[in-house]
């Protein structure tokens, strides 16, 4: 494996645990708990060389394409839990189903060079997290850093994906195929599926064709939507694809080669031109590099854009992988501007309204609106067509609170402030509640980093407890036999009861939320290496407990609850991209540490608070591990 030396000081734990802290207990409980869940599910749903059991075929609808992200998601999130402390076998059985499912994915069409032949980056994103996750755990996997290239090259200057005259990627739909314009191999038809019903029509100005039913009873109106809507959004590039930067800040970290941090710094660069003296980031370009080319001048109505179908959802979390990506690779923060301004814009048409006016991605909020003592809360558009702002719901956490995080500026924290003077919901409830992202509870969480919500860890812990429980139940009930085909088993059953839950474990040991869903890579604010075991995450008994994440006092507290000394490593960032200047134990004197990493010595029954001072993005980052010994 690549690694660095780790330099730094040796801290030691002194203070005996007196009694052990509930949340910590917890803390260790749900990773045991999943060490089986985990295994439940793979041995209910795969096959030996790791593939999911399915006996039908994918791209045969009326659209003529699928996405291949439904077979990677059920494990997006296996290798972070490996990261954070989870079995040692649970990174080759990651790995063993990235490859079984890869292999299944080749047979049946959909990959090409081992990567999806060409969708849309909304799903492309989340199939990647899977890939991603494994490059950070096993970053010396020689097959990993050549895929991560290779996977990269398709969109660099030379590439099939990427005009750099124009600087733009060629198609809503790209991959290892290049461009496939439209959004389909056959036909172009429109509705593909009743499914988008509820997202109405994506196409203004035509004034022939006013309802979503029209088209479901008329073919050849369907037929003739399907051609407008391959030439106004079919072509040229739409923001989404901002989300293809990862695959190259992913090479980067892995290789170092700098020709991936100048593409990524230059795509990104081009949509914040389009920004430039614009109200509202377009979501669209046409091969010329115009925004509105195909679309009458409108700077929305892209595919996945601010029309149709999530507005909000789509555009913001593009925006965010894609200025983080940035502005990690090339230290300038100005690139985050690119995704203040998606949050801004929609919260400048915030209103308090009534819990039954939510839209239609507002399910996630039911549990929240129906706790509240009010009858209205703030909510923003989600998206904007010819007739204005639409489609209003609660802001997503997670898209200001991950901007917060990344960037810990005061402009970025009065933002969510401002979210939380205009919500009338508690946002110290824990909800227990499970999505395939697998966050939404970035309020209680931040609230706990504000010192406004004590009690958080317990109760986040317990309720990701009930999670993998439920999932767990679920799995030894479920009466669906794997084996048949879609008419039976949807291909959404296997993410729907994966077992694995990170977003407590990455809020309360790493100080950072859960990963952007649609191609975000893990930024973590500290990161853990077991020194003696040589591997990442938190070591056997070991708990770790971050309460602050300001850049000048970054507070965690360590507790070896079992008898055995354990050693660990601290790292400042996913990346070890952060610059540690001090760390203090408990109320002794501040160390001088000058390095990312800093190394603790645990004797069995110990705890050790550390209060640690850094600059953010002060080092270069690299996925490489740590070696050697902290002198």
């Amino acid at each position: 494996m690549t690694s660095v030396t780790v330099t730094g000081p040796r801290l030691r734990a002194t203070r005996r645990v007196a009694e052990a802290p509930r949340w910590a207990t917890l803390q260790r409980e749900l990773l045991a708990r999943q060490d089986k869940a985990w295994r439940l599910f793979a041995d209910r749903y795969t096959e030996g060389d790791g593939r999911l059991v399915f006996r039908d075929s994918l791209g045969v609808g009326p659209d003529g394409r699928d996405g291949v992200d439904d077979f990677y998601e059920p494990f997006f999130n296996w290798p972070t839990l490996y990261l954070l402390g989870g079995s040692d076998d649970l990174l080759p059985a990651a790995r063993r189903h990235w490859s079984g499912v890869s292999a299944q994915l080749t047979e049946m069409g959909m990959l090409q060079g081992g990567m999806e032949r060409g969708y849309d980056w909304f799903h492309q994103g989340e199939g990647m997290l899977l890939f991603y996750g494994l490059c950070l755990a096993d970053p010396g996997d020689p097959r990993l850093r050549e895929l991560a290239g290779r996977f990269a090259d398709f969109y660099l200057p030379g590439g099939p994906n990427y005009d750099p005259e124009h600087r733009v990627v060629r198609a809503p739909h790209n991959g290892s195929a290049g461009p496939r314009p439209g959004f389909s191999d056959e036909e172009p038809y429109f509705p593909w599926s009743l499914a988008l019903h509820p997202y109405g029509l994506p196409l203004d100005g035509m004034d022939d064709i006013t309802s979503f039913d029209q088209l479901v009873a008329d073919p050849e109106r369907a037929r003739s939507y399907g051609r407008a809507m391959w030439d106004r959004m079919g072509r040229g590039d739409t923001i989404v694809n901002l989300a293809a930067t990862g695959l190259a800040t992913n090479a980067f970290l892995l290789s170092g080669e700098q020709r991936y941090a100048d593409w990524v710094a230059e795509y990104v660069g081009a949509w914040r031109e389009r920004l430039d003296g614009q109200d509202v980031v377009p979501d669209n370009a046409g091969l010329s590099g115009t925004v509105g080319e195909y679309l009458g001048g409108r700077w929305y109505g892209a595919h996945y854009g601010w029309s149709w179908p999530h507005g909000l959802s789509p555009v913001g979390s593009a925006t965010l992988v894609g200025a983080s990506n940035a502005a990690l690779l090339t230290g300038d923060a100005a690139f985050l501007d690119l995704a203040r301004n998606p949050l801004d814009a929609v919260l400048r048409q915030g209103e308090q309204r009534g819990a039954g006016e939510r839209g239609t991605l507002g399910k996630r909020w039911d549990p929240h609106l129906r706790a509240m003592d009010a009858d209205r809360t703030l909510m923003v558009p989600q998206r904007h067509n010819d007739s204005g702002w639409f489609d209003f719901t609660v802001m997503p956490g997670q898209l200001p609170v991950s901007l917060w995080h990344f960037s810990r500026e005061s402009q970025d924290q009065e933002r969510i402030e401002r979210l939380r003077a205009g919500a009338r919901w508690d946002w110290r409830t824990v909800h227990t509640q499970r999505i395939k992202d697998e966050a939404g509870h970035e309020e209680p969480w931040y609230e706990f980093l504000q010192g406004r919500n004590p009690g958080f860890p317990e109760r986040m812990l317990r309720s990701a407890l009930d999670s993998c429980a439920e999932r767990v139940e679920a799995i030894e009930n479920d009466q669906v036999d794997p084996a048949v085909g879609p008419d039976i088993l949807d291909i959404h059953h296997w993410q729907d009861l994966n077992p694995v839950v990170t977003e407590a474990l990455l809020q309360l040991t790493t100080g950072s939320p859960q990963v952007l869903y649609n191609g975000g890579l893990a930024h973590m604010h500290l990161r853990y290496h077991d020194a003696a075991g040589q591997r990442p995450g938190l070591p056997a008994d070991v708990a770790a407990l971050v309460s602050d994440i300001r850049p000048d006092r970054t507070v965690v507290e360590l507790v070896n609850l079992g008898g055995t000394a354990r050693s660990l490593v601290v790292q400042a960032g996913s990346f070890a991209e952060h610059v540690m200047h001090t760390a203090q134990v408990d109320d002794g004197p501040a160390r001088d540490v000058g390095g990312p990493y800093c190394r603790v010595e645990l004797p069995g029954g110990t705890q050790v608070r550390l209060t640690i001072t850094m600059t953010l993005r002060g080092g270069r980052p690299t996925c490489d591990a740590p070696a050697g010994e902290v002198v």
